[in-house]
């Protein structure tokens, strides 16, 4: 007994002593000072985009094919949990189609109790999708073709061209607010129940009231979307599907992409949900939203299909400022308006012009402040990584045979988590470097002994870790069991090689560097090499790993 009581009371005056220091903790020079490599292909360094789409292989886009392969088995496991019956994945960068896939069905059951059909059709790679709510980018798109012809300024009431919307308290709104979603809709309502024709539910949409003031507060609302498509057609003149074809779709060569596809077409269309209490039945080739459906299939917030290949297309016009090939869309200034956050004073709610940014919950490590995306109901999603030249389409039909499924999410951002790690982190000068690794509610370390007189620490390390929910730190010990965390945090986007030592407290024998995450969203992770002790007289040695939990990688 008493010599447990020397070793506990050994254990906490080290710990006493280690806690009290306050170590130096500093660069040892400048990123412009390191020797950061950098490739064209390498994290944040895409090389130069072609005009147009084109197929290519992982190693044609700079991308690692054992990453990108791991999707595979990801979505194989995922439909054997009944998750999602199929899916198609396309993944492409700096216009070099990576890879483009399709998995399972996209038609599998007659009804809701998972009744399989007697002739399943396969999920091929131009299966058309009800894309749900991605459809409001393209009327964001076929908006901002109007605001380039100076028919509104983004700041005009919406009253101003659709007189009936300023019923109930609604003339100060204005159309970057329906474009944002802080107009103060609610949420949702039931529009199929309301009404008897399109004409009908759609004043309904426009003359309903607000639930927050404009401008206080950030709510998702498709009635923003719903008045956004009128605007369209009133200011054009046309419905809002044959403008988008017109003047988005056609030009860009998007043949698979309508609203109300044809019957002809029914066999390549992902079938959706099982429908009975509104008289539907199987809902195949016709769009699943329910108020889109009353608004005979032509709505602004959803209503388009598309196949991953013509949403790719759509996607690298907006990376080549509005140009597609020899066709320009938009303007390049109206991309950047599109494009940049318009909400700082809602910093979890990052919005551009109909684009969400930023968004971890289903972009995860490709999350920055310039990534783009949207997703739908329906089990789809479209992320766009300027800074990298890459775009990840995730379609699935989730709601096939019912709406009643686990949430999608974890799938979108496994694929966006393995897209971002098939893109080289660029070395610092040696071949190999530690990598923390991903997940969720990690605590992981690597532990290195620190050799006899050695009191400073040196590494190099670079990071990308989701800002302030998950860290990085550097831990002392004497004893490699009671650790001390030194005061310096690594946490948001360094994405650079800096080079550090630290001050080790008297009586250290052991250093880790401990990588410890949140229940949600990986950032690309941290890495670190070259660790050396050194002693007083600055004589250095590399130290070596004695307990690891991070991967040795290279590229």
């Amino acid at each position: 007994m008493s010599g447990k009581r020397v070793l506990v009371c050994t254990m906490l005056s080290t710990a006493m002593l280690l806690s009290s220091f306050t170590p130096a903790i500093f660069a040892e020079g400048s990123p412009s000072q390191q020797n950061n490599r950098k490739h064209y292909g390498d994290w944040n360094h895409p090389s130069q985009s072609s005009p147009v789409l084109h197929r290519g292989t992982p190693e044609s886009a700079s991308l690692k094919r054992e990453s990108l392969e791991q999707i595979d088995s990801f979505i194989e496991s995922e439909m054997k949990k009944r998750t999602m019956p199929g899916a198609v994945v396309l993944i492409a960068r700096s216009g070099s189609i990576a890879k483009h896939d399709a998995y399972g069905y996209s038609a599998r059951y007659i009804d809701d109790q998972f009744t399989e059909m007697d002739q399943p059709v396969e999920m091929r790679k131009d299966t058309i999708f009800d894309i749900a709510s991605i459809s409001k980018l393209f009327t964001t798109t076929a908006a901002m073709k109007l605001y380039e012809q100076g028919k509104f300024n983004l700041d005009d009431p919406v009253g101003k061209y659709i007189p009936e919307f300023n019923e109930n308290g609604k003339e100060s709104v204005t159309i970057r607010q329906i474009m944002t979603h802080t107009s103060g809709f609610t949420a949702w309502i039931p529009l199929y129940n309301m009404g008897s024709n399109r004409e009908d539910r759609l004043q309904i949409a426009l003359k309903y009231g607000l639930k927050n003031k404009p401008g206080t507060t950030y709510t998702y609302s498709d009635l923003n979307l719903i008045t956004l498509g009128v605007l369209v057609e009133r200011l054009s003149g046309q419905r809002l599907d044959d403008y988008v074809k017109k003047n988005i779709t056609e030009p860009l060569g998007m043949k698979d992409t309508m609203y109300n596809p044809s019957s002809d077409l029914r066999n390549r269309i992902a079938a959706t949900e099982y429908q009975p209490a509104i008289g539907r039945g199987m809902v195949w080739g016709s769009v699943h939203d329910e108020n889109a459906w009353s608004l005979d299939g032509i709505a602004g917030h959803a209503g388009v299909f598309s196949t991953a290949k013509d949403l790719a297309i759509f996607g690298h016009m907006i990376l080549q400022d509005g140009k597609y090939g020899k066709t320009q869309i938009l303007k390049p200034e109206t991309v950047s308006l599109l494009t940049e956050n318009q909400l700082p004073q809602f910093p979890t709610d990052s919005h551009g012009l109909g684009w969400e940014l930023n968004q971890g919950w289903y972009m995860d490590a490709l999350s920055n402040e310039e990534t783009l995306g949207h997703t739908g109901y329906t089990g789809t999603s479209m992320v766009v990584s300027p800074k990298n030249k890459t775009i990840v389409l995730t379609l699935t039909n989730r709601v096939h045979p019912s709406r009643a499924t686990v949430s999608m999410n974890p799938i979108r951002r496994k694929v966006a988590q393995l897209t971002a790690d098939a893109i080289s982190v660029p070395l610092h000068h040696r071949d190999k470097a530690w990598f923390s690794g991903y997940g969720d509610n990690l605590k992981k370390g690597l532990t290195f002994e620190v050799g006899k007189n050695q009191d400073t620490l040196h590494f190099n390390h670079w990071f990308s870790i989701e800002d302030g929910s998950d860290k990085g730190s550097v831990q002392v010990s004497s004893d490699n069991e009671t650790w001390t965390t030194l005061p310096n945090i690594y946490t948001g986007k360094e994405e650079t090689w800096d080079r550090e030592k630290v001050k080790l407290p008297e009586g250290t024998k052991f250093v880790r560097f401990l990588y410890e995450t949140d229940a949600s969203v990986n950032g690309r992770g941290w890495y670190v090499d070259t660790v050396y002790g050194s002693d007083q007289r600055g004589k250095k040695k590399e130290l070596a790993p004695v307990q690891n939990d991070w991967i040795e990688r290279g590229w």
